[in-house]
């Protein structure tokens, strides 16, 4: 098979879609691998390292678009990449169709068979290519919103652990997953107060014991987040609904009652985001305030981390990546139910039923799409 790495276009976006070694274990298996210029750039990777593993360099994306069977990126594709994949071809990616219904249509009017990372599933009902940027993704949520907090950059002025004889800042995650555990580990860690709130019980039974009463655990109710996000100095909102628009649990009331200078993290926002006053924002420009929060809504946040969050991804991804070349996309989903999930556009129709439902689509199923 023909794999393309197209180089990442969304606005400060530094990862690639895969590292020299995951090219090396394809190329080992008879498959070739058309990489753009300077695509691993940003992650200190050069075009040589790529040649050396037996890839080719290529000068464009549109090149790579052309040549290639099957597109393997990290960022949904933008508008103008969408209109480079053509019927037949398959793309391999985050896409978070839900929360943006542009490139839904895009991917529907180019006829392409688009597999999301985020919708993959494990046997055990886990997200196997979602985690690794959950984490990276929680952790760095929490350094986020500590920038945030400082009064230069518009927060209240609060260290996020205090110090002996002041209080830390209140912590406020909303959503016990993986980025919710992580954004509470990393808060704990520097001292903050943390609660963590949760529809499930048993989760928090689990990191009530992980952490050994060292964090609050709360039942998620409206009435709670009513009553505990006035009270927080550092909202982080880590609530996922695989492959559907995340629910807005942060009303905008709530913001309106929050002092001045208190910060909000949307990891969400990828899904639409689960506070109400949430928008899009990019790296450049990371923030804007709403009633004097201060909120952080980048959309790829791990990006600001791409070397440790490409090779995290990479080795998430390679073993479905060497099964779709190995076996050829349709024979690979129809072996793995798990990977079949990820299927959520094909030949002008969206398989995934959230996807379906949040944008108002028909919804042919991944079954139908394979006959």
């Amino acid at each position: 098979m023909k794999i393309g790495v197209p180089k990442e276009i969304k606005t400060l976006e530094f990862r690639v879609g895969m590292t020299p070694a995951g090219v090396h274990e394809v190329v080992s298996e008879g498959h070739e691998v058309i990489v753009e210029k300077d695509a691993g750039a940003g992650i200190g990777v050069t075009d040589a390292d790529y040649e050396a593993v037996g890839a080719t360099v290529v000068g464009t994306a549109k090149a790579v678009f052309a040549a290639a069977e099957m597109i393997i990126k990290v960022k949904e594709p933008q508008l103008n990449e969408c209109a480079m994949l053509r019927p037949g071809q398959v793309l391999f990616t985050y896409l978070h169709l839900a929360a943006d219904p542009a490139q839904a249509e895009a991917l529907v009017k180019s006829g392409s068979t688009a597999i999301a990372y985020e919708t993959v599933t494990s046997p055990d009902g886990s997200l196997p290519l979602l985690t690794p940027m959950s984490e990276v993704a929680g952790r760095l949520s929490i350094q986020a919103g500590a920038f945030a907090l400082q009064k230069t950059n518009g927060g209240c002025g609060k260290l996020l652990g205090g110090v002996p004889g002041v209080r830390p800042a209140k912590v406020l995650v909303i959503g016990g997953g993986v980025s919710g555990m992580n954004a509470a580990d990393m808060a704990i860690g520097l001292g903050a107060e943390v609660t963590i709130v949760d529809r499930s019980l048993p989760r928090l039974r689990e990191l009530d014991d992980i952490w050994g009463g060292r964090v609050h655990t709360v039942y998620s109710t409206r009435h709670a987040i009513d009553e505990l996000a006035p009270e927080s100095d550092l909202i982080i909102g880590a609530v996922l609904v695989a492959g559907a628009a995340a629910p807005k649990l942060v009303s905008a009331q709530n913001v309106k009652d929050m002092l001045a200078g208190s910060v909000m993290v949307d990891i969400s926002i990828d899904q639409g985001g689960c506070f109400e006053t949430s928008r899009p924002t990019t790296h450049a420009e990371p923030t804007y305030v709403v009633d004097g929060v201060v909120h952080y809504c980048v959309t790829n946040m791990p990006g600001a981390v791409p070397r440790t969050s490409t090779y995290a991804l990479t080795n998430a991804t390679l073993p479905f990546i060497r099964s779709l070349a190995n076996l050829g996309w349709q024979e690979a989903l129809l072996s793995d139910p798990h990977l079949a999930n990820g299927l959520n556009v094909h030949a002008g129709h969206v398989n995934h039923a959230a996807v379906a439902r949040d944008l108002g689509y028909d919804h042919v199923s991944a079954t139908e799409a394979l006959g």
